[in-house]
């Protein structure tokens, strides 16, 4: 980025990034050899004028298989990385037929993106690179599909 820093994004690394007063950043694969697989996502901050800063951190299969496992909060909960907005972050791999549930509170949003495989979200199949979302407040069933899910939930003001 435009402040000297750099770095490598591996599988299971969250990194976030607050541009706040205004950091030109890129991502790119340095491999001429192995693709790359990532998500960027984006999120607006609760308030303008943050300080440029970055936190990373790896969160292991073991911590997310079965388990919708937070990996960013306002609040830092659950040793999730602190993000400035009224969003939490869940990431979870799912096998074949395991489930996890998340209760949507009224007045929440819930959008579901799927990084890789297939799973169901109350019988609603989704595969790879699908995404769903819901403003219903209630709960949410993710069943893992045939050869597994890995999924990411976000809980949105």
């Amino acid at each position: 980025d435009s402040l000297g820093n750099g770095g490598v994004i591996t599988p299971g690394k969250v990194q976030r990034m607050s541009a706040g007063t205004g950091i030109q950043h890129s991502e790119f694969n340095p491999s001429r050899a192995e693709g790359v697989h990532l998500l960027q996502i984006w999120m607006l901050p609760s308030k303008n004028g943050i300080r440029p800063g970055y936190e990373e951190k790896v969160f292991p299969v073991a911590e997310r298989q079965g388990a919708l496992k937070v990996v960013a909060s306002p609040d830092a909960r659950a040793g999730s990385i602190r993000i400035h907005a009224d969003n939490v972050l869940h990431a979870a791999t799912l096998r074949a037929g395991e489930r996890v549930t998340h209760e949507n509170a009224r007045g929440r949003h819930v959008w579901l993106q799927v990084a890789q495989g297939a799973l169901t979200m109350n019988q609603q199949a989704l595969k790879a690179g699908d995404g769903a979302w819901t403003s219903d407040a209630g709960r949410l069933v993710l069943t893992g599909g045939a050869g597994g899910a890995e999924v990411l939930l976000f809980d949105l003001a």
